[in-house]
């Protein structure tokens, strides 16, 4: 396939991994084994930087047969069909195997139960259909693609930022501004390879944030996507020293909840693949969170 490059500076794994919807390790391994023409010249190197304007010509690898097994773990589907489905994840599940985590209780294993083949191959065998993720005690909205086509277009939704990924949080502390933007870039920790870190050189990653509430020790907040870097929300939150409630890896208290961070995909806005129709999908808040919010004063100011 053809794409044509549109900034100065990207690299070819994260340029391929935006207009392919694979993910950058299967984008890596790919140009590993096969590399890219980058006008007319082979490239291997993930960190190829393409200017604005290179042709790149690249072919998706074949998508591994899944062998996923399949678990019937019930599942709330706030919409389906022939091309993707919304699905409202609960608190505690995590989204597919990853590193040493290798149980059969994932959001994969339930899909592969309730759907069968019917999910996209991009991602292969550990991810089908997996267009972005939650962290494990993220609960609220995923997409999911049911082909490869659906995949590709809702994949680049994300990159191209059309797409919009709301969530609802509730943080230590009072934010004194009615709104604000954190564009920090984030990396892995260098002193806890578990956890994310604002840091010099990392990726560049930017969370808008509106105040919706004010408990005065703790606030609930409006956070919006503009990037999906890993644990985002989270580490930003820390950064401006009001982490989320529920989350001791950040610094956040568990005097409240101790069940995990108390952080809800509320809203997911996307582009339907088949028809171009704007399609907005939305999760009340998890009895568990709202329960909370019941038990604290809201301030009068």
């Amino acid at each position: 396939m053809t794409y044509f490059a549109g900034s100065d500076g990207e690299r070819l794994d994260i340029f391929l991994a935006g207009v392919s919807g694979l993910s950058r390790s299967a984008v890596k391994s790919a140009l590993e084994k096969q590399g890219a023409e980058v006008n007319g010249v082979l490239r291997k190197k993930s960190g190829f930087e393409l200017k604005a304007g290179d042709r790149v010509e690249f072919s998706p690898p074949d998508p591994e047969p899944l062998d996923v097994t399949p678990a019937d773990i019930p599942l709330t589907v706030v919409y389906e069909d022939d091309n993707f489905a919304v699905i409202d994840k609960p608190q505690g599940m995590v989204v597919h195997q990853a590193g040493s985590y290798r149980k059969n209780d994932t959001l994969v294993n339930a899909l592969m139960s309730r759907m069968g083949g019917s999910l996209s191959g991009i991602n292969g065998v550990i991810r089908p259909g997996i267009v972005h993720r939650l962290d494990k005690d993220t609960s609220g909205l995923i997409v999911v693609a049911k082909n490869d086509e659906a995949h590709r277009s809702l994949a680049a939704q994300i990159k191209e930022k059309t797409a919009r990924r709301i969530y609802i949080g509730l943080v230590d502390g009072n934010i004194k501004q009615d709104s604000g933007t954190v564009d920090a870039p984030i990396a892995r920790s260098r002193r806890d390879r578990k956890k994310m870190a604002v840091a010099e050189g990392g990726r560049r990653a930017v969370t808008h944030y509106t105040v919706l509430k004010r408990y005065g020790a703790y606030t609930l907040v409006r956070f919006e996507l503009e990037t999906g870097r890993t644990h985002q929300i989270r580490v930003h939150a820390a950064y401006i020293h009001h982490p989320i409630v529920g989350d001791p890896l950040y610094g956040g208290s568990t005097r409240l909840y101790s069940g995990g961070q108390l952080l809800h995909a509320a809203e997911l806005h996307l582009d339907d693949p088949a028809t171009g129709e704007r399609r907005v999908f939305t999760s009340d808040l998890p009895p568990y969170f709202a329960e909370v919010l019941r038990t604290i004063t809201p301030c009068l100011y």
